[in-house]
């Protein structure tokens, strides 16, 4: 692994981090935060000393660009990677600190008590004696999806600076992926014009993913009958409880945390309610189309149980899609999947393909007509405290990407 290539991958992480981008759900606009405004505003610096063509920043904050071919007879290849972090409940500010694993527990915030213990992730044994990317025990560490902005405007670094022969490449960085792919359901396709296109938005070494969940998200809405308790009887409808019954009428073992795998899931992950009205929100997952389509009729029949045993409530359910398989939209059209093979061969890693329980940006281009496959960043544990980013991996991700550019 070159020494050098590394140090600069961890130096554009460490700038890219060091812009807190915590993604908003709760926010209606896209980009649904302040910070993602400031990432993409470096990026477009970047990319405009590097010399790329077609720099732009819409009013989306989706940010594209494209670097013209040096030769034309190769095909036009896009890279997208997402500007936000997920919020989990953590600080938006991701403090990485570098740290070789020597098997023992490693404490990550001495002050807070947080350790990395090593029984509790049994994977990390495999990186013993490497050194390794980890936050300061308060955040995400932000590999997911900033290693592949880095992975990404280092290989153009690269491109532009030794002018190897290459096709097109275009660059996408969009926004609020980790809230329903907002950013690149929004991006203008005619600032993308590639022949297919990849995310760097998987996780360990050779995780190689071109099959996702078909997505779709519900919000059941019921407003109930308010009443003084005193004179509550035969009057209040609580709009908790019959919350509580549509719930009870789902299958308990048909969650997240019961499946694996290609079993699909529907998960009630949300709840705001009061006296007057509940709000739930529920996500529905499956590789399946079919037997998607089947989980979305399943919900609405239980929602209609619940309004005929509560007359008086008034219960409604809008299910919106949010984006499809990878798989499903290709067709017959499988070059992305056979020249990201052919690029871990030359890479010297073994595919490791895998049914991605979730979805990428990947999944929203593809539906739209772009085959968008997923490939490693090289980090473990995303959305969690004990993010961990081995640089030996990184440097693999970043092997894999420039292996689809130049043959």
């Amino acid at each position: 692994m070159d020494d050098a290539l590394i140090e600069r991958l961890v130096e554009r992480f460490y700038r890219y981090v060091a812009i807190p981008t915590q993604s908003d759900a709760r926010a209606a606009k896209v980009p649904s935060t302040p910070g993602q405004w400031d990432l993409a505003r470096l990026l477009h610096g970047e990319l405009t000393a590097l010399g790329l063509e077609e720099v732009h920043l819409d009013t989306h904050c989706v940010l594209t660009a494209r670097l013209p071919a040096s030769d034309d007879r190769k095909p036009r290849i896009g890279f997208c990677a997402h500007l936000d972090t997920v919020d989990v409940g953590l600080s938006p500010v991701i403090r990485p600190q570098r740290v070789r694993l020597d098997g023992k527990d490693v404490c990550l915030n001495r002050e807070r008590a947080v350790w990395l213990r090593m029984d509790e992730h049994p994977d990390y044994a495999a990186y013993r004696g490497q050194e390794v990317l980890l936050s300061d025990g308060t955040s995400v560490l932000g590999a997911d999806n900033k290693a592949a902005i880095a992975v990404i405007m280092e290989l153009l670094a690269e491109l532009v600076a030794t002018r190897v022969p290459h096709g097109d490449v275009v660059v996408a960085f969009v926004p609020d992926e980790e809230i329903g792919l907002r950013g690149a359901r929004s991006l203008d396709l005619a600032r993308f014009p590639v022949d297919w296109a990849y995310t760097i938005d998987a996780c360990a070494v050779g995780e190689f993913v071109y099959e996702t969940f078909n997505a779709a998200q519900a919000s059941i809405v019921i407003e109930g009958v308010t009443a003084h308790p005193m004179t509550a009887k035969g009057v209040l409808v609580n709009p908790i409880l019959v919350a509580h019954d549509v719930i009870a009428r789902l299958d308990p073992r048909d969650t997240p945390e019961c499946t694996q795998g290609r079993d699909g899931y529907v998960w009630v992950n949300a709840m705001t309610a009061d006296q007057a009205s509940a709000r739930l929100s529920v996500s529905i997952r499956d590789f399946d189309r079919a037997a998607f389509e089947g989980r979305k009729a399943t919900l609405l029949e239980a929602v209609a149980a619940t309004q005929a045993a509560f007359p008086r409530a008034h219960v409604t359910c809008t299910i919106t899609d949010v984006y499809a398989n990878i798989a499903s939209c290709m067709g017959e059209d499988r070059r992305s999947v056979d020249q990201l093979r052919t690029a871990f061969a030359q890479a010297g890693i073994t595919p490791k393909i895998i049914p991605m329980r979730g979805g990428t940006d990947g999944s929203a281009l593809s539906v739209r007509g772009i085959p968008t496959p997923n490939f490693f960043t090289g980090a473990l544990n995303f959305h969690s405290v004990f993010e961990c980013l081995p640089l030996t991996s990184f440097g693999a991700s970043y092997a894999v990407a420039r292996a689809l550019v130049v043959e």
